[in-house]
Parts: C-alpha cells; sequence; structure tokens
C-alpha cells in the first residue's frame, strides 16, 4: 500500500527514512541479537543509544554545559504539574501567558501550587493571536514566566520571545522544538512532547538550566523531580527505552537535512505556500489573520460551512491527504505540516484545495 501524505497534529508524521531504518533493525540491533526493545536500559549497548541521542539533541538545539538534557515520561501534561513543584519554591507565584489550549491547561494546573498571574490572554477572541504583553502585568518577583511557543489547536505562534528580565523564561515547545532556530540561552526551562518533531509518543524531553535544580517542593513526586531525574541520568526509573532510540533515528535524520536552521527555511517555504494560497482564495477562510502570529506547524481554515468541512476532510482523504479535520474544540479544517511532511505534500495538499473549491463553489 502506498504511503498517504499524513497532516495529523500529534502523534504525527515521521520521515519515511527513519521508519524504514527502525523496520531493518526490529528484530536485530546490531550485532545484539535482539530488538531495541529487549534491551535492559542499563546494559551498555543501550546506554550508547541513550548518550548519542541526548548528544544529537544537544547539537540541534545547541544546549551548552549549564543546561541539564532529561528523557522523562508523561507527556507535556506531567510538566503542567512539574513545573510549579519545581519552580514556584518559596516565591509561590509565576506569571503565565494564557495564549491557547494548553497554556490555558497548564495555568489552571499550577493554580494548585501557588499564585498564578495572568499577564495577557486571548482567551476571549477563541485563540486567534497571540496576547500582547505589557510590562506592567508582569510581576519582576515572579518565580518564572511561562508561554507556548506555538499553538497546535489554533495554528498560532509567538512571532518573538518576550523580554522576561531577570525571571525565568519557561516554555512549552511540544509543537515547534526543532523547527526553527531558537536561542536555549533565553529559556530557564524548555520542554516539549516528542510526538510532532522529536519522535513518536512516550518521550518527554526537559531541558533546564542547572541553577534552577533543586528547588522542589517536598510534595513533589521523585518522578517529577527534576534534581533527583538528573541525579540518575533520567534513568530513576526505566525511560521509554524505544522512543529514545526512534527520537535518535529522528535526529541523524534532521541532522542529515543540514540541521535545525536548514529544516526552517524548508518549514518557512511550506507554511507560505499554504498561507498564500489560503489569502488569494474567497472560498477557504484562514482562522488567524494576523500573518505575524501564524503558525508554521499548525495551518488552521475553514470552507464556507462545517458541512463542506467534512466532506473536504472525507474527499482530501480518499486521495491521501489524510488527517485534516480541525480539532474538536475549533472544529474546521487543520494541516500539521511538521519536519517530516515534505515539500510535496503540501503542493499536494494546494492542489487538492483547487479542484475542491473549483468543484464546490
Amino acid at each position: 500500500m502506498q504511503r498517504v501524505y499524513n497532516f495529523a497534529a500529534g502523534p504525527s508524521a515521521m520521515p519515511q527514512a527513519v521508519l524504514e531504518k527502525a523496520a531493518s533493525e526490529m528484530l536485530c540491533y546490531g550485532n545484539s541479537g535482539m530488538s531495541v526493545m529487549e534491551m535492559s536500559h542499563r546494559s551498555g549497548m543501550y546506554l550508547e543509544i541513550f548518550d548519542h541521542t541526548q548528544a544529537l539533541f544537544r547539537e540541534l538545539m545547541q544546549i551548552g554545559p549549564e543546561y541539564e538534557v532529561l528523557f522523562l515520561q508523561g507527556g507535556a501534561t506531567a510538566e503542567f504539574a512539574a513545573i510549579p513543584m519545581n519552580l514556584m519554591g518559596e516565591k509561590g507565584k509565576a506569571d503565565y501567558v494564557d495564549s491557547g489550549n494548553f497554556a490555558h491547561g497548564a495555568l489552571v494546573e499550577a493554580r494548585k501550587y501557588g499564585t498564578v498571574n495572568v499577564v495577557a490572554s486571548s482567551r476571549e477572541e477563541n485563540y486567534t493571536r497571540i496576547p500582547q504583553i505589557d510590562p506592567a502585568a508582569c510581576d519582576p518577583d515572579a518565580a518564572y514566566f511561562y508561554i507556548t511557543t506555538n499553538n497546535t489547536i489554533y495554528g498560532t505562534r509567538y512571532p518573538a520571545l518576550p523580554e522576561t528580565g531577570d525571571v525565568p523564561l519557561v516554555a512549552d515547545m511540544s509543537s515547534n522544538i526543532l523547527s526553527e532556530v531558537y536561542d536555549i540561552r533565553r529559556f530557564g526551562v524548555a520542554y516539549a512532547g516528542a510526538q510532532k518533531n522529536i519522535g513518536p509518543a512516550g518521550l518527554t524531553v526537559v531541558i533546564v538550566r542547572k541553577d534552577l535544580l533543586g528547588r522542589a517542593m517536598e510534595i513533589t513526586p521523585k518522578a517529577l523531580n527534576w534534581q533527583k531525574q538528573a541525579e540518575k541520568g533520567s534513568m530513576l526509573n526505566t525511560p521509554p527505552t524505544y522512543a529514545i532510540y526512534m527520537a535518535g533515528l529522528c535526529l541523524e535524520w534532521l541532522k542529515a537535512q543540514g540541521g535545525v536552521s536548514a529544516m526552517e527555511k524548508i518549514n518557512i517555504e511550506k507554511a507560505k505556500l499554504l498561507y498564500d494560497f489560503l489569502d488569494q482564495s474567497d472560498f477557504y477562510r484562514p482562522v488567524v489573520t494576523q500573518a505575524a502570529c501564524r503558525s508554521r506547524m499548525n495551518v488552521t481554515f475553514n470552507t464556507p460551512s462545517p458541512e463542506l468541512d467534512a466532506s473536504f476532510a472525507k474527499e482530501a482523504a480518499a486521495q491521501g491527504l489524510c488527517n485534516l479535520k480541525g480539532h474538536r474544540l475549533v472544529g474546521g479544517l487543520r494541516a500539521s505540516i511538521y519536519n517530516a511532511m515534505p515539500v510535496e505534500g503540501v503542493r499536494a495538499l494546494v492542489e487538492f484545495m483547487q479542484k475542491y473549491e473549483r468543484e464546490h463553489r
């Protein structure tokens, strides 16, 4: 069966070369006589895989020795609680920007552990833009300042990182990590679920500046305590071994494409192809109208009616353009065009959109 173009928001498409490599090693990795799935996480061969994956991630993100890189479990949602439990400490308060569904979920969770100051919100506008931040609304004594760099559901992204002074910037980067160049030194903590640009679901990567460790509340479960995880090399318990191996293959693929800077250029090209078509059409309506706030990873749009939205998704799938239905919270349509989506896939989608428009006007 021919592979489709998979526009799913996550778990998402993975590079075909990565899947083929993993398939070739499924029964026997190297000369081990076993699958990576069967290896002890303490074995020398597996530790080589683990260390290689961490080294690649540090290289691609240009992460210096002043940061720990933790390979954890629980997804970004577990970090919604881990962040306040590890960072609020004696200050007991933090600043949050409410820019989307996941940002909102994070601040709701954080309220269980301290005071949350919502410095800006676009919730009343259905999250169709990144809200402007008034510096006067920010607390210079906050334990941290929290953002979500890309809004997967509504299709927005931060065009520039906020300036937070001495307050550590904490960012959920789940849906745009490794898709564009970031100066990691701008962050106190950056974290991401793997299932969009890093690898398969099951792995969560947390990048934390070392001076922020050791501040966990006493109630923090040890599995969520970054200091304890760092002391054990992310192996306080059995890590998601196969997901880490797969992430390593994806990182090797990304490096072979030229790294993050090269991938950013391709992602800009893909997004421009799709947004340029949407902007000239009077049949489709992009959800996010402010160009500066538009996500390069998740492009959201509508046809003239919900019925046509459903028809579009069904007919597109029949043509091998799959998972274009919008999130259940907002409806409409969404094309997620992460790193593994080739330019050819976006071109095929635009060609189908042109055809569908002609036939359904």
